[in-house]
């Protein structure tokens, strides 16, 4: 079975991951069909608006094919180990394509509505972000866990954190927190709230081409909800006090020195303390200077980035030694959950291991992101 579907139907563009047994998470064979299908669309007047959703393993009625899941779990961390040790080239055109996909996204000239259901974690933020009408639900899981994986908040990561309210973004990107669908709307990284079982009605309603922009779907769901959603609660003076600190280490310690009479800084500092340390301040460092930056400019930052998370020539490491190396095998290969990271604490983190990170392998005019606009 194809790892998505595109239909083009009355004046919608409707797209549906299906890889639900991994939980829709992105193959390149699906960032390329994604990428295909919208460059497609952007020149056919006939398309009016996009809908992205993910699929559930336990399929519907015979009318409706898909059942609502998963919206995108992130990138396929299997297939990033395997190319990793074989040093399969395919690697590098996995990031240079998916984040083309996600400025493409952020820069559609028609609405695109994202239906952030159920787990909606890396690369599926990525694809989400840029969307003109983010819709999460009850069962929305959302966050940007890479520090647990010995990566960094990715596909757009540092632009769109670095623009939530306060000091939001360090800690949900340094963290990985989880987000509920009334979080999300929260932090500013959904716009609307709706109930699952409005799912299917509004896909149903964009088929027949009833609903043509976000403002359209936006009013659609205000008529179908019987109740009005509360923003969820945020410990929002705790995040700022702690993360506009300078330092992911000035961070951990100040929450451990705070943690004997607060539960919250402790719950907190323990998180940041099964995190990849180096990962830890590498993030910081991506979320302020992204505060500064427009899109292409901090993906082409990341593109370096990523590109020194998988040969960090500054650090002579290779292969199992790779800090996201070890992170995925903790956590997918071997299940161990006990990854051993170099260095293991953040007092052992040198700026000098972190800096080549934000330094660009290639010449301007080699860049592999050198097309999008600045």
């Amino acid at each position: 079975m194809h790892q998505v579907s595109v239909q083009k139907v009355a004046s919608a563009g409707l797209i549906t991951l299906t890889r639900p047994a991994a939980l829709n998470a992105l193959s390149l064979e699906m960032i390329r069909a994604l990428t295909g299908a919208l460059l497609q669309w952007q020149q056919d007047p006939h398309i009016r608006l996009v809908a992205m959703r993910g699929s559930s393993k336990n399929q519907s009625d015979a009318s409706s094919p898909f059942a609502f899941g998963a919206f995108c779990a992130g990138g396929d961390i299997r297939f990033f180990h395997r190319a990793a040790l074989a040093g399969d080239p395919l690697l590098e055109d996995f990031f240079t394509e998916e984040y083309r996909l996600n400025y493409l996204i952020h820069n559609y000239g028609k609405p695109v509505v994202a239906f952030m259901d159920g787990v909606v974690m890396g690369g599926g933020m990525g694809l989400a972000q840029g969307a003109g009408l983010r819709l999460v639900t009850e069962r929305t899981k959302m966050a940007m866990p890479e520090t647990g994986i010995g990566l960094f908040p990715d596909v757009g990561g540092g632009y769109f954190l670095s623009r939530c309210a306060g000091h939001i973004g360090e800690y949900l990107g340094l963290t990985g927190c989880v987000l509920n669908g009334t979080q999300a709307v929260a932090a500013g990284l959904a716009d609307v709230f709706l109930p699952s079982p409005l799912l299917a009605p509004l896909w149903a309603e964009i088929a027949k081409g009833s609903l043509v922009d976000e403002v359209g779907v936006a009013r659609w769901i205000r008529a179908a909800s019987a109740t009005d959603i509360e923003a969820g609660a945020w410990p929002t003076a705790a995040v700022d006090q702690f993360f506009c600190l300078g330092s992911a280490g000035e961070i951990i310690h100040a929450l451990e020195a705070a943690a004997v009479s607060d539960p919250w800084a402790r719950d907190t500092a323990a998180v940041l303390r099964r995190r990849s340390p180096l990962m830890l301040q590498v993030t910081l460092e991506q979320i302020r200077r992204a505060r500064g930056m427009d899109l292409a400019s901090e993906l082409r930052m990341e593109r370096d980035m990523v590109r020194h998370c998988f040969r960090p020539t500054h650090l002579e490491r290779v292969g199992t030694a790779l800090e996201v190396v070890e992170g995925v095998r903790a956590l997918v290969v071997d299940k161990d959950h006990q990854p051993r990271w170099n260095p293991g604490r953040i007092e052992d983190v040198q700026t000098a291991m972190v800096a080549p990170f934000f330094a660009s392998p290639w010449p301007e005019h080699a860049h592999p992101l050198r097309g999008l606009d600045g």
